[in-house]
């Protein structure tokens, strides 16, 4: 019996590792600095940015400070957005696209652990040096969530996990209603993704609590590590 020469083999197949390295680094680096931030910073979401709203809500009735801050990152956010998909839009060389978006990340992930270190320690939550630190968090991740809406749209969220726990419930309630391996596929990876943002809040959390900002150091290295790798097509084509 003869192989057919178009068929792919078993070991040309990528393995769940190199599936879900992508998704799973940046959702760790997800949960970490948005707790990082929300630890350090009154309560400032660097990732939710509705949350920030929420927390705007609840400051202007219990007359918390730093209300104004909370307000003002949906316009930061708005902002970085739009630059980030004008920079998307015209980028020449489209294959490094995302290899930039992953070095930029990094960049500002960086800044915010600077101004974190600067800054510290905070003492009061409207005073500008924490709108400084959060802004610089928050510019971080929405170039990834632009990212996520548009170079890699086709891989689950990385930051925002209410939609990953709905599809986890989904893919949970299918598998044990039909226990096929395609099911069993799915189930796995938005278990994956669920429990890697949870572990990079708890990670994040106690090494910030060790290493102060210096933790968030530790969290930029995977994304430079994507930003290198995303330059090889290959890879690019293994990103689940």
């Amino acid at each position: 019996m003869t192989t057919n020469a178009h068929s792919p083999s078993n070991d040309n197949l990528p393995s769940f590792w190199q599936r879900h390295q992508t998704p799973v680094l940046l959702t760790v680096v997800g949960g970490a600095i948005d707790t990082i931030g929300f630890i350090t910073l009154f309560g400032f979401f660097t990732a939710h940015v509705t949350g920030n709203l929420v927390m705007a809500g609840s400051g202007l009735v219990k007359g918390d400070a730093g209300l104004w801050i909370k307000l003002a990152a949906l316009p930061l956010f708005i902002l970085t957005v739009m630059i980030t998909k004008i920079f998307i839009d015209h980028n020449k060389n489209k294959q490094l696209t995302l290899s930039h978006l992953f070095l930029a990340e990094a960049v500002f992930l960086t800044a915010f652990m600077i101004g974190g270190l600067y800054y510290q320690p905070f003492v009061d939550a409207g005073d500008i040096t924490v709108a400084i630190t959060g802004g610089l968090g928050l510019i971080a991740l929405a170039i990834r969530n632009t990212a996520s809406k548009t170079v890699i749209k086709h891989m689950s969220p990385t930051v925002l996990m209410t939609g990953n726990t709905t599809q986890l419930g989904i893919n949970l309630t299918d598998y044990l209603v039909n226990r096929t391996a395609d099911n069993g596929k799915k189930l796995a990876h938005s278990s994956v993704l669920v429990f890697s943002f949870l572990i990079g809040a708890l990670v994040g959390a106690l090494l910030y609590m060790q290493l102060s900002f210096w933790a968030v150091g530790l969290f930029v290295l995977p994304v430079l590590y994507l930003s290198v790798m995303a330059r090889d097509r290959n890879f690019l084509q293994h990103i689940a």
